[in-house]
């Protein structure tokens, strides 16, 4: 992150609850110092950011090796199961260096869309079969060192992954997620060191995953460090099921017994809820992270957002999967499900929408001081062209909604992170030729 003080000129910039013409931003340190508005010219010097520009968007659930998924997994029929299993052939190739590779050139696509900070679940911590690296912790490590060379903020987000199903011990691909038990998960993650690009939080990759007089290990480790804590959570009636089976709960209950839930916690998907399942989540200001694009894509179902953020739970969205990279479609897709699920319109604002896809999301992840333009926060932009073929007609006064309803990945001009251009005129500043280092890593695991 830059230490120049600079100045930017934004054509148009969303403060919020609007959108205001001609506002001018000094940057000292990555962060912002001062908001000028109604400055109709750029002042001397600055640099221009034509369009609308928003707070930096917050991809708050990433598994960054799903990326090498993209369309091959499109072909024949199935489910959440039988798409796993594809999955796991491709964890078995990664090692340190094409993990590395792999997600340098899926954070650097992550920019190229507006996304400044990035939620990593990740859970692929040893070599096949579950021996550790010489360093433990040589598969977070990589994954941290790809955001900072993509210019990226990170929240790794280290999983404990200690069994196949409740009672069952790891498959042979799910070893080398496996440390044990929690209290060794805890050892090897606490070597973690947080950087200025980079915190440390936990995961618990679900509650068929994690036994539950483990869970909550997890919980106290977290707490202690104020750390963000994420949970897969009722993805599938499957899971739900065996949880009653074996439990006589709900997930959300049982997590909730072993006080996994909290303000600092988010579970993903939080799709087959009931209605006490929902209420222990929002009382609790647990938040959700939703993921249109991977549960439809993965046919999980439409998760219950609406009353889920009635009740309390503040929301945040994910590309998961990364079937497709793009903060905006995730954004509108929330809206557009819920309206195919209840056959009405406009359960959220565009103002809510892309309250999600910033400050809520990067709350989520821990770096509370960025996802608004303001005065003391981080320096973090995204620039929407408003003369695409997608966003050219609507007045500037709609420029929210023609981000959230309208704009695609394709149309972000600008990213800057921490008073930095990652992203100038549609074009990565760090990682040349984005495709191809997308093609290039996604060809060595194939090798």
């Amino acid at each position: 992150m830059t230490a120049t003080p600079r100045t930017y000129w934004l054509e148009h910039a969303w403060l919020g609850t609007r959108v205001e013409p001609g506002v001018t931003l000094a940057v000292r340190d990555g962060r912002i110092t001062a908001v000028r508005q109604d400055t109709p010219a750029p002042p001397p010097g600055a640099e221009v950011l034509r369009g609308l520009t928003l707070p930096g968007l917050a991809n708050a659930h990433s598994h960054a090796f799903h990326r090498a998924l993209r369309s091959t997994v499109q072909v024949g029929s199935g489910t959440f199961w039988t798409w796993r299993e594809v999955m796991y052939a491709t964890a078995d190739r990664l090692t340190p260096d094409t993990y590395h590779a792999l997600a340098r050139a899926t954070y650097a696509e992550m920019a190229l869309a507006g996304i400044t900070a990035v939620g990593e679940f990740h859970y692929v911590h040893h070599a096949p079969g579950g021996t550790p690296y010489a360093d433990p912790n040589a598969m977070g490590e990589a994954l941290i060192e790809a955001a900072a060379e993509a210019g990226v903020r990170i929240t790794l987000l280290d999983t404990v992954y200690l069994s196949s199903g409740f009672g069952q011990p790891p498959t042979t691909h799910q070893l080398r997620f496996s440390d044990g038990d929690a209290d060794a998960w805890a050892d090897r993650c606490s070597v973690l060191k947080e950087r200025d690009h980079a915190r440390i939080g936990a995961a618990i990759h679900s509650v068929r995953a994690v036994p539950a007089e483990q869970l909550a290990t997890v919980a106290r480790w977290a707490e202690e460090r104020r750390a963000p804590l994420h949970v897969h959570l009722s993805e599938q009636t499957a899971e739900n099921d065996a949880c009653q089976a074996i439990h006589g709960c709900t997930p959300a209950q049982l997590l909730a017994v072993h006080g996994v839930l909290g303000p600092r916690t988010t579970g993903v998907h939080n799709t087959h809820l009931t209605a006490e399942d929902i209420s222990l989540i929002g009382g609790s200001g647990t938040g959700t992270c939703m993921c249109p694009t991977t549960e439809r894509d993965l046919a999980d179902g439409i998760g219950p957002a609406a009353a889920l953020q009635n009740e309390g739970s503040p929301l945040s969205l994910g590309s998961d999967s990364h079937a497709v990279i793009d903060l905006l479609e995730e954004a509108r897709a929330m809206e557009l499900d819920e309206r195919l699920r209840t056959r009405t319109r406009g359960h959220w604002t565009a103002a809510a929408l892309l309250r999600a896809a910033t400050v809520d999301g990067h709350a989520a992840l821990g770096w509370d001081d960025t996802g608004r333009i303001e005065a003391g926060g981080r320096a973090d932009l995204v620039t929407i062209a408003l003369d695409s073929v997608r966003t050219a007609g609507p007045l500037p006064g709609f420029g929210a909604e023609t981000a959230v309803f309208a704009a695609t990945a394709a149309d972000v001009r600008h990213t800057v992170v921490g008073g930095r251009h990652v992203v100038r005129d549609g074009a990565h500043t760090l990682v040349p030729d984005v495709p191809g280092a997308l093609a290039r890593a996604v060809e060595a695991l194939r090798a």
